[in-house]
Parts: C-alpha cells; structure tokens; sequence
C-alpha cells in the first residue's frame, strides 16, 4: 500500500486524534465499529469467494470530512437501498453522494466490482480523483480504463482491481469481449444520465449486465433527468430505476447551500441590415424548397416557418413512401433537392441565431468541403442572388477570416454588440476583485467569432476557448483530452479570466467558480439551460444572462423553461405518473439493515500516474488562444 494511504483500520484510528468527529455515538459502538472495518479489511484480502461480508455490513459509512448537508446524507442512504436517480443541480455534491455509495459496497462486498462511468475521457480522468478525495479507496484498488488500453492489459485490470472508472463505450467492449466479469459487477454508477435514452451505450451497459446478473446496484446522476417527461421515462426504464431523488434550488433542504444567482433574458432585434442579409437569404431557399412544394413533397407554407428538422422528416416520409410519379432517376434529383434545402436551413438557422459571419464560414466550409458537397456547391453557384450575397459577405469578412479581425469591427449579428456590453460591463463592475466569465455557443464557429471580439479587450479580457474532439471538415478543429484538462487547468487556476465553449463545458468538468455565465443561444432541451447556470453561484452570489435573437429563439427558449417546469412538477408532484422499475434488488441478506456510522476518513494524497507517451505539460495552444 502506498506511503501515502491509509488502511480502512487506520483511517478508524483517525478518530481519536478528533475527539469531536462523532459526538453522539457511545464507545459501545465505536468498539463495534472497530472490530467491523478490521474484519472488513482482513476479508477483502482472505475471502476468494463473490459475497456480502456480513461484519462490514452492520454499518454503513458517511463521512464527516466535510460539512454535513442533510440532503446529501438522506439521498446516500436511500441510494443504498434501491436503485436511485439524483437530479441535483450542478454544483450541489452529485459525486460526493456517489463516492458515499462507491465506498460502502467497496466494504459489503469485499471481491465486488465496482463501476463509475462518465460519458467523456476528461470526465472520468476527474472523477476518479475526485472519489477519491471523499472517502479514500486505496488508489491500488482503482483504475482509469480507456480505449487506448490494450485489451489484454484491461482484461488484467478487471481481474485485479475493484474500482474502475471508464466511459459506457470502453464498458460495453470489454462486456462483449468478457473482459469484464459482469457477475461480478456490484454497483454501478452513470454519470450524466440523462444521456441514457435511445441506444445509448449507458443502455447497452445496462442491458448486458441485466442478462448476466440481477445483482447489482445503479447510482444514476444527472442536473435534470430529461428533456421531457417521455425522456424521464425512458432514462427510468434503461436505468432500472425504482427511486427518484430530486433537489431543485428552491428546495427547503438545499436552499441554504446555494448562493444566490439572477438570471436575465436579453431579446434582441435582428436590425435593419440582418432582416436585409435574411431576406435575401430566403429568396435563394425559396428556388429550392418550391421545386420541392411543387411535387407536394414539401407543404407550401412561410419559408420563415419551417426548419430543418421538418425538412428531414419529409425526406424520410418520401424515401419510405415515394409517389407513384416520381420514377427511377428523379428521385436522386429529388434527394439532391432534399440534401440542399437541409444545409440551406442550417445555414438560415446560423444567420438568425450568431449573425452574417457565422453564415459566411459555413458556406465556405461547403465551398471546401468533401466529394458528397459537389451538388450543392454547383446548384448554389448557379444562383446569382446566392453568389451576390457570398460574394459581399467575402468581401465583409476576408480579413478577419484570415485570423485579423477588421477595424473598425464588423458585429456580424446583434445579439454580439450585446455580448461584448454585457462582458465588458462585467469586469469594469469587478475591476477590484478576481473574477471569472464563462460564455456558451453550440457552434464553433460562433465560439471563434466571440472569442475574436474579445479578445481586443485584452486589458481587461483574457480570453481562451474550449471545444470538444470531433472533428469535421475543414471547419474549426477540436480540442484533444489533453488539450481539453489543460485549458480546464489554466482557466481554473487564473491564467484566462474568460472561457468560450461549446456544448462540452456543460457537462460535469470542474470549470472552478464563475461569476457570469452568458448563453450566447437557446436550446429545445432544458438540460443543457440548467447544467449552463451550475456553473455560477457555488460559493457567491452568481449572474445568468442569456442573450437571444427575437423570435424563433425566444420562442424555443420559451418552451425549454415550460419544459423544465414541466418535468419538475411530474417528478415532485406525481412521482406515480412514471413507472418504475418494480424488481430493484435487495443486495443485502435478508434481516441485515446497515446503522449509520459517521466517521472521520483519511485519503491521502492522489497520486497522478505517468502516461505512457505522454507528451509535456508546456502544450503548445496558438490554436486555443485567441
């Protein structure tokens, strides 16, 4: 064991030296409690045999490491039981009641398996940490699997460790190729479940081990469960779940615990040469959708009025159900029609929602792009409206495509003359004090364009972006993990006062603490509004402003906070309105009910080991800094 842990006995014997860890327990029972963890230990390296060590499980463990929050406490032990989802805002201890958990069937079972999966790499490389740092698993217990794992090596690990910390696709491998012994399995913990819908590789996990064994414990956690209640409910049924925990930030147990935090909405009009760009815009969709209309395979409505997802969907209606005069080699013209009017939609949505320039790089993405573009690219350069208009918007934005923003600066949209207000207005407010801004956009070339703004402050803004790994095209590139940790480091450390991110600054990564938080648009779904706004108000008073363009975003905004509400009413309200999983198991021996032990736990220090390969710390980022 490494210098730097504790055994189980020893971290028992820490609480002597703070003779107020456990004022309300007798010296009865720390006596019984002793002779418990010492057992428990002993048994976890004499026991060969799968089973429930019936001397740990006399108690169940809660740690007084840090200050006791009542809610915290009450989920954790409810989580025992049954398998539970937790809806917490972010912020409010998910993984500490997850590590509560962890640790507890780490003792009952002492040759158990025990699982931790988070959707991202960078995820769980901070999970694994941090679950740690609450309750102190030996860290020779543990591993970080990945797919840049051999096989074979991670077939070795799953046969000596206990405590594994991997993403639901490195799981569901290692399950088909029975690395994993799932019998085994004995709690497993899914973290950002909401994700856990359709045939998601959560599901799959799930499903696989179900098929091998009914013997397992899950921990679901999410900021909010779905979008709908129709997700809510399938997050219940692929998750087995028979418990809901739900906390929001009015609620009497949590309100104490959360600092206050205002939420502004800023609607802004599109102005005068937007509404011009936008016109001009539809006279080009208007040539492609009526050809469409005009063989009813399109309804002839407002052009304003549809989106690309309806245009989708009547693709799909034709290829399931094409018309009888429709033959042979006019449905490839008519799916080229199709494949046009769907990346015109996008762009339309680009120019509404982030501005001309955000419109601009994706044209010019197409222009670029692969073999599969060559269609669209020959039908919009046969349009002289669409060649006027790329042409005046190449003329706008050459410059600044090249990476050196114009003089005077060009606001490609509203909605960022506001946003670079709103920001500067932030950090004159807080000249004094230390502060940090976070900024969200969905798209990346959003995310680059704001960043440029940006960064002509740089007396007072500092600013870097955050992207995730995919890549596409010759698009703006991602980030890798290592990238990734390391921007997340920087930021958090005070290097950078300002962050601009995609989607995947909203998941989980610990950002630090945030004093604004600025949605730069709206989304259907209020899990990502909600997991947006975790990110300011931890441990002072924190501000939301989400900025958006008039109309159709305000409108979809509109609907994502009704949902919430929704779902939240459902949830608190009626819990009977969703069916449960009816067969959670018991996992402890009939007759054996677990008192609770609050005790002092020691963990050492987490020790960070080499990567093979790995490359120094000193990264280069030209392409993350602006």
């Amino acid at each position: 064991m490494s210098a730097h842990q504790r055994t189980l006995f020893q971290s028992w014997g820490r609480r002597d030296q703070n003779p107020a860890a456990a004022p309300d327990e007798d010296e009865d029972d720390d006596d019984v409690m002793l002779v418990a963890v010492y057992e428990a230990e002993r048994s976890l390296q004499a026991a060969p045999e799968l089973g429930f060590d019936p001397s740990a499980g006399r108690v169940w463990i809660y740690p007084i490491n840090y200050p006791l929050r009542e809610y915290q406490l009450r989920i954790s032990e409810a989580a025992l039981l049954q398998n539970t989802l937790v809806c917490l805002p972010t912020g409010l201890g998910k993984t500490f009641i997850a590590s509560v958990l962890m640790y507890n069937f780490y003792r009952w079972f002492p040759s158990g398996k025990i699982v931790f999966m988070a959707p991202t790499k960078p995820l769980v490389a901070q999970q694994i940490q941090a679950c740690h740092g609450v309750m102190g698993i030996p860290q020779e217990h543990m591993a970080e699997l990945t797919g840049s794992t051999a096989a074979q090596q991670r077939r070795e690990l799953w046969r000596s460790k206990r405590v594994f910390f991997l993403t639901p696709q490195v799981m569901v491998n290692d399950l088909s190729r029975n690395s994993c012994p799932a019998a085994h399995v004995r709690c497993v913990v899914i973290d950002e479940a909401h994700k856990a819908t359709g045939n998601h590789a959560y599901c799959q996990v799930i499903r696989e081990l179900s098929n091998q064994t009914q013997q397992f414990r899950v921990l679901a956690l999410s900021a909010t469960p779905g979008g709908d209640v129709k997700a809510v409910q399938q997050v219940i049924s692929n998750l087995l779940i028979s418990h809901i925990e739900l906390r929001s930030e009015d609620s009497p147990d949590v309100q104490t615990h959360v600092h206050q935090r205002s939420l502004e909405k800023i609607v802004v009009p599109p102005g005068e040469t937007l509404a011009q760009y936008q016109t001009r815009y539809l006279q080009v969709l208007e040539k492609f959708t009526s050809r469409l209309a005009q063989m009813r395979l399109l309804n002839q409505r407002d052009l304003r009025s549809f989106t690309k997802y309806q245009i989708i969907l009547a693709r799909e209606q034709f290829r399931r159900n094409p018309p009888p005069h429709i033959q042979g080699p006019q449905q490839g013209v008519i799916e080229g029609d199709f494949s046009i009017c769907i990346s015109l939609y996008h762009g339309y949505e680009l120019l509404q929602q982030m501005g001309v320039r955000s419109l601009f790089l994706f044209i010019q993405n197409i222009f670029s792009g692969p073999k599969g573009s060559t269609r669209v690219r020959n039908e919009l350069q046969r349009s002289p409206v669409f060649m006027d208009l790329y042409r005046e918007m190449e003329s706008m934005f050459a410059t600044a495509s090249r990476g050196q923003p114009r003089e005077p600066y060009v606001y490609s949209h509203p909605k960022l003359q506001k946003l670079d207000q709103v920001v500067l207005q932030h950090f004159e407010t807080w000249a004094e004090m230390s502060t940090r801004v976070m900024i969200f956009s969905s798209f990346r070339e959003s995310v680059q364009e704001i960043a440029e703004m940006l960064s002509r402050h740089q007396q007072l803004v500092r600013v870097m972006t955050f992207m995730g790994q995919a890549s596409a095209g010759k698009g703006v590139r991602g980030f890798t993990q290592k990238e990734q940790l390391e921007v997340v480091r920087r930021f958090r450390d005070g290097g950078f006062n300002t962050l601009v991110s995609t989607c995947v600054g909203e998941e989980g990564l610990d950002i630090g603490e945030v004093d604004l938080i600025v949605c730069f648009d709206a989304q259907k779904s209020p899990i990502r509004l909600v997991q947006r706004m975790g990110r300011t108000g931890r441990r002072r008073q924190g501000r939301i402003v989400v900025i958006l363009a008039e109309g159709r975003e305000e409108r979809t905004y509109n609907q994502s906070q009704s949902n919430r509400r929704s779902i939240n009413k459902s949830i608190m309200g009626n819990k009977h309105s969703f069916q449960m999983f009816a067969h959670s198991p018991r996992m402890l021996p009939a007759g054996v009910t677990p008192t609770l032990h609050k005790m002092h736990i020691s963990c050492g220090r987490f020790e960070h080991r080499p990567v093979k390969g790995r490359r120094s710390s000193l990264l280069t980022f030209q392409h993350l800094l602006i």
